[in-house]
């Protein structure tokens, strides 16, 4: 039989550059029952509120369900938009409605914020290491990267100066347990941050998916609440994946009417608007303070997965590996002795049906240490957790010597 014919296609320069996610590649190994994960950075499906959810979409449906079913407004769902400025307000911030714009996910923030934000060769500061999605999104608009200096606190605001801030389009910062580290900025540097930004007229673009997962320590100001008057400079994104579901595909993006205006027509080009059902259904869910009742079975559960790994990472890994002990989230950062290669390490850890991320990926720069590698712990049971993490430790002690 003659095979059917598939025209041609020429592929676009931004086509070219596109790439997969080295998480997403690793995760198609991962699909076998019999391997532990700790590569995707999922949320626990045991924290999702699915009766909540069922009612929720019911109501509407039944009550508005045309309208939950017709086109809506790109800038989102009126009373959800409302309700996201209130809740950044009760925590600080100053906004209004009307600079609230609802996303199809954090991930489409990312991807607007880039459309409207990023020229050929433009300068983009991101934190050393970063999150490998927004990595992922901004490349395809071919920014030039300043990777920003970072230690066991996070991002350094003193590394932040004229020269390397000097035309910059904007620095992307998650201060909150971090992706891909787990590390939290304190309010100092918050605050030390937001100043200097203000005083180099640099965009922040804030992402904080995980700030609501606190299980240890003293909550933080965002820093679009802490911005005061140089809050202008902050552009913030929430996303209701964490707190709700992935599934929902809901986020949003809070920022000056200038720079709604322009990512609303940015969102007209590339969906229209995000869905009128998911969005009435999360607002029907969220307006009378079901978070609030919610959240803190979802942290328990976190901290206790935490926990687990933490002290399996101590029995089981040699001294001379260190790890970062979060707060919140979802992360834990690994650093293994010089000379380790993580990425062959994976390789060994796949055959023994062990998979965690190698570093090198979340990194900006083209000399990205080798012998670094993130660990998600959320989706993990107790018992696989200290299991995977003693194969590790073996394989760790074996490159030792």
């Amino acid at each position: 039989m003659d095979q059917p014919f598939e025209p041609e296609c020429s592929f676009s320069e931004r086509a070219t550059l596109l790439t997969s996610s080295a998480i997403r590649e690793i995760l198609k190994v991962t699909e076998r029952p019999d391997v532990i994960s700790f590569a995707g950075g999922l949320p626990a499906p045991s924290g999702f509120p699915v009766e909540v959810v069922r009612a929720a979409f019911d109501k509407v449906l039944v009550s508005n369900g045309r309208a939950a079913l017709q086109y809506g407004p790109t800038e989102g769902y009126a009373p959800l938009r409302a309700w996201v400025a209130e809740d950044l307000n009760r925590n600080g911030a100053r906004v209004t409605p009307d600079q609230i714009l609802i996303v199809s996910g954090s991930q489409q923030a990312l991807d607007l914020l880039g459309k409207v934000l990023i020229d050929k060769d433009s300068k983009v500061m991101v934190e050393t290491p970063s999150y490998l999605g927004a990595l992922q999104s901004f490349s395809l608009y071919q920014p030039r990267y300043e990777s920003v200096a970072s230690d066991e606190g996070g991002l350094i605001p003193e590394a932040l100066n004229e020269s390397n801030a000097q035309d910059a389009r904007f620095l992307y910062a998650l201060p909150n347990f971090q992706n891909p580290t787990g590390r939290t900025l304190d309010r100092q540097r918050r605050e030390a941050l937001v100043l200097q930004a203000a005083r180099l007229r640099l965009p922040v673009v804030e992402d904080d998916p995980y700030g609501e997962l606190r299980y240890a320590g003293e909550p933080q100001p965002g820093l679009l609440a802490l911005g005061g008057d140089c809050g202008a400079h902050v552009i913030r994104m929430g996303s209701f994946s964490k707190v709700l579901a992935p599934g929902l595909r809901l986020g949003y993006i809070a920022a000056s009417r200038r720079l709604i205006d322009k990512l609303v027509q940015a969102k007209q080009a590339t969906d229209l608007h995000t869905a009128s059902l998911t969005q009435m259904a999360v607002y029907e869910i969220v307006k009378d303070g079901f978070l609030t009742q919610h959240l803190p079975t979802v942290r328990e559960l976190y901290r206790k997965q935490c926990g687990y790994m933490l002290d399996a990472l101590a029995r089981e890994f040699p001294a001379s590996v260190t790890w970062t002990r979060p707060e919140g989230g979802m992360f834990i950062w690994v650093t293994l002795p010089e000379g380790i290669d993580t990425t062959q390490l994976l390789q060994q850890a796949i055959e023994q049906k062990v998979a965690f991320v190698p570093g090198q990926p979340f990194y900006a720069s083209a000399s990205a240490p080798r012998n670094t590698l993130r660990l998600s712990f959320v989706t993990v049971p107790e018992d696989k957790i200290r299991s995977g993490v003693a194969t590790l430790g073996r394989l760790i002690k074996a490159q030792l010597g």
